[in-house]
């Protein structure tokens, strides 16, 4: 279920609302109870992980034998 933010056309209020589907209709103000308010566009977080260390920079080969982990 994806949360939404919404505005208050009367107060400003925004809140986070739970709703089943994008096209459900806008909730009421919760601070005010204004039954106008609007879809605020908003940004989402990632998560990235690190990339793995290059092969120049592996700590665990040994020195001229080349390297196990990348065919070297």
């Amino acid at each position: 279920m994806p949360i939404f933010e919404y505005k208050c056309t009367k107060c400003g209020g925004v809140n986070e609302v739970l709703v089943p589907s994008a096209s459900a209709k806008a909730p009421a103000c919760p601070a005010c109870g204004n039954k106008k308010t609007e879809k605020q566009f908003s940004s989402f977080a990632a998560v990235v992980k690190e990339p793995a260390p290059a092969a120049s920079k592996c700590q665990t080969c040994p020195g001229a034998g080349g390297c196990p982990n990348f065919n070297g």
